[in-house]
């Protein structure tokens, strides 16, 4: 026999499948055909897009671990065909909404904090912890047991590795590591598996010779790439996620790449 809490204030798509003791509070909507598995909490706030798997233990939709009052009205929202494993927290924000985006995996015990904001495809690892107002661009990919202090970006199809501590921005189509972290490489595997061409890579490559490589400044490597770099979507990319890091970027390593 089912015992859960379904508050009447909720609402349900078609063919969502609720497993034992879940709370669904009021102001919470169910996309179409996704399954909460038991013990599973959602709280007042909670959107949740279609097609999601939500496993055991999970709390969507909490209040913000956070010492700032706030009388906003904020919420979470989980993109289409994500999936959400056991005990992960999901908080709302304190100065706008908590955003997850479509196709993405969290890993469990992964908590992500108030105000963060996950691109769509993003994989996110067992362990992994998100401080508030932390950016993941789509594709990016958190090691296990990393940390990412609040208000640091990750780049797209980037890939931090287990461990980690992420206390500056991580730039688009990379791996970093190490600590203190620092850039590793391009993040040629996610390339490939992306569909990226050898000519895209070969650009995304040159790109961070010039940046990483070159004992130019950041300010002159920059300008290198935008005078000597041919003209892509992958550049402009790298530029604008560079140009508009006001924590910075994590730095290069003189140790052999992983």
């Amino acid at each position: 026999m089912k015992q859960s809490d379904i508050h009447p204030g909720a609402t349900l798509g078609k063919s969502v499948t609720i497993g034992n003791f879940v709370t669904i509070q009021e102001d919470v909507v169910v996309g179409d055909g996704t399954y909460i598995g038991p013990h599973v909490t959602i709280m007042s706030g909670s959107r949740i897009g279609k097609n999601c798997q939500i496993f055991p233990g999970a709390v969507i939709g909490a209040v913000a671990q956070d010492r700032k009052s706030t009388t906003l009205k904020t919420y979470v929202e989980v993109g289409n065909h994500t999936v959400i494993r056991e005990f992960v927290t999901l908080n709302r924000g304190t100065l706008g909404d908590t955003i997850i985006g479509a196709h993405v995996l969290l890993m469990a015990y992964v908590h992500v904090a108030h105000d963060c904001i996950v691109g769509d495809h993003v994989t996110v690892t067992n362990g992994a912890q998100l401080a508030g107002h932390v950016q993941l661009h789509h594709h990016a990919v958190i090691g296990g047991m990393a940390a990412v202090h609040q208000f640091m970006r990750v780049g797209a199809y980037s890939m931090v590795a287990s461990k980690s501590i992420v206390r500056k921005d991580v730039p688009p189509f990379i791996k970093v590591g190490r600590e203190p972290l620092c850039y590793c490489g391009i993040n040629l595997i996610a390339l490939q598996r992306n569909g990226f061409t050898k000519e895209q890579s070969d650009t995304i490559d040159h790109i961070y010779r010039l940046i990483y490589h070159s004992q130019l400044l950041l300010p002159l490597a920059l300008e290198a790439v935008a005078n000597q770099v041919i003209h892509s979507k992958e550049k402009e990319m790298v530029l604008s996620f560079i140009r508009n890091s006001p924590k910075g970027i994590v730095k290069k390593t003189n140790r052999s790449v992983i």
